[in-house]
């Protein structure tokens, strides 16, 4: 499993900087002087990965793991894909945790006011383990677009977030997954601080009418790549919900 140390050597071709001017809350994360490696404590390197709880079996069905009264409102749709190395080889057992928009565009933190409404039915995250060939699985709503003051008349595009853990704390990369034809995407400091164009077209997951289920939920298809020439693109923090 890759090491989230690991982004110090990534390729910045194909990799967003720390600072990206269009994205102007990079202007002040964005370290000044050069970084410096901080020694892992001992609970980082041993500490349990999937946290308090063992994963459950809806955990990765964020249309049923809220406490509801009803259906969530929007688009239900079907997100697999695998999580592979460099030598395409399948990353079996490791965890993936996915958060994101509801149909409005609304996310449940304090932190978001964007005036749009909350779903009772939706909370908006969900976690599975790869199996055996490195597949995951999620049901969820496709999230809205919605708006985030970067630039006069900003919008992010619809996209929901992938964090993907190696063997414990310490490991732990972060990413973002877009959808075929959004027309945001052109427009998106975020989505374009990637320099390589073939980078940024490996962050917009596929229709896939395999995975489509009839009357039910349409199916898209996004892998994730740790390293080498198709490396996925990652993101250097993770502590905000753009």
């Amino acid at each position: 499993m890759a090491d989230v140390k690991r982004v110090h050597t990534l390729d910045w071709s194909i990799q967003p900087p720390y600072l990206a001017p269009g994205y102007t809350s990079t202007l002040k994360r964005a370290p000044s002087q050069p970084l410096m490696p901080l020694e892992h404590k001992l609970s980082e390197l041993t500490g349990p990965v999937y946290g308090e709880s063992d994963i459950k079996e809806l955990d990765n069905d964020l249309t049923k793991n809220a406490v509801k009264n009803g259906e969530p409102m929007g688009e239900r749709i079907i997100v697999t894909g695998r999580v592979l190395d460099e030598a395409g080889k399948p990353i079996r057992n490791t965890l993936l945790e996915v958060w994101q928009a509801n149909a409005a565009g609304r996310y449940i933190h304090m932190r978001d006011q964007h005036p749009a409404p909350l779903d009772p039915n939706f909370l908006g995250a969900g976690r599975c383990l790869t199996n055996d060939n490195g597949e995951y699985r999620f049901t969820t709503i496709k999230p809205g677009a919605y708006p985030w003051r970067n630039h006069p008349n900003a919008w992010r595009p619809a996209h929901i977030h992938f964090s993907v853990f190696g063997r414990n704390f310490s490991q732990r990369l972060v990413t973002q997954m877009y959808f075929p034809g959004d027309p945001l995407m052109p427009l998106d400091p975020i989505f374009n601080s990637i320099p390589d164009e073939a980078a940024r077209t490996r962050l917009i997951s596929q229709y896939d009418h395999s995975v489509t289920t009839p009357e039910w939920a349409l199916g898209y298809r996004f892998d994730i790549v740790l390293a080498g020439a198709l490396e996925t693109p990652f993101e250097k923090d993770d502590d905000h919900d753009d």
